[in-house]
This record gives C-alpha cells, structure tokens and sequence, in this order.
C-alpha cells in the first residue's frame, strides 16, 4: 500500500535568508516542524489535541540533506509522509522542493511519550498518517 502524502508550502522571509543570501541551514528544520504540524491536523489529530491527551512526540533523530540553495520570497513545497511506525517510534520523511527542483530532503525520528516522560505505544490514530485510515 503506497504511503500518505501531505504537502505544506512556505513563502521564504527574509529573516530567515544568511549574508549570502540562502536560507539559513537550520531553518529547514523549523520548515521540517511546521509541515509536520500540518501532517497531524490534515490526519485530524493536531498536535495540541495529542498533547492535551497526554502524548508527546519529541524529536530523537533529526538528518537534512542540502541540495541546493533556497532564497529569500521562495515558494517552497514540502511533502511529507510518515514512513514507518516500529514500536514506540515514528518516522518522518520530508522533500523540499521549488518548483521542479529538490531544494532538501530529510526526516525525522520520534518517540511516543507521555507528559511525564514515560515511553507509549503510538496512539491508533498514528496509522492514519501512514495509509490514510485506521489500519
């Protein structure tokens, strides 16, 4: 069964732009978290309804791949899909693009955690970020 795709697009600031005109490296991260915000509204289950229910996703392993430069008033698109849910973690998978070109891809790692700081099992309505349903 093919993987879900969530998109998410972000106008580029110019806070965000270094001296040479490229957006800075660890902002891809902060474009990582804002797609995977979106991820887990369009899945209907945002990320303050899970934590209100007492679970956390902290972020344990985080990679970015530069491919090419990104610049200040760019349209960037983000997909992003879950790729696998094992155990208590979670993977997520991102690929930055403008226009026809792959700007970045990366992911991130996850575990489900209580507020406490005690280790879950993924909640059942994680798969939907996987399929799209309650497999």
């Amino acid at each position: 069964m093919e993987k879900r795709i969530f998109r998410h697009s972000v106008r580029v600031p110019y806070a965000h732009v270094d001296q040479m005109g490229f957006v800075y490296y660890a902002n891809y991260f902060v474009y990582f978290e804002m797609a995977r915000a979106e991820l887990l509204r369009e899945a209907g289950m945002p990320y303050t309804d899970m934590e209100k229910r007492g679970v956390m996703l902290p972020v344990v392993t985080a990679n970015c791949e530069y491919k090419k430069p990104a610049h200040f008033d760019d349209l960037l698109n983000i997909e992003t899909r879950c790729t696998a849910i094992n155990g208590t973690r979670l993977r997520i998978e991102y690929v930055i693009t403008r226009g026809d070109n792959v700007i970045v891809t990366g992911y991130t790692e996850h575990i489900c955690m209580s507020s406490e700081g005690k280790v879950l099992r993924p909640v059942p309505e994680l798969k939907k970020l996987i399929h799209g349903t309650d497999i």
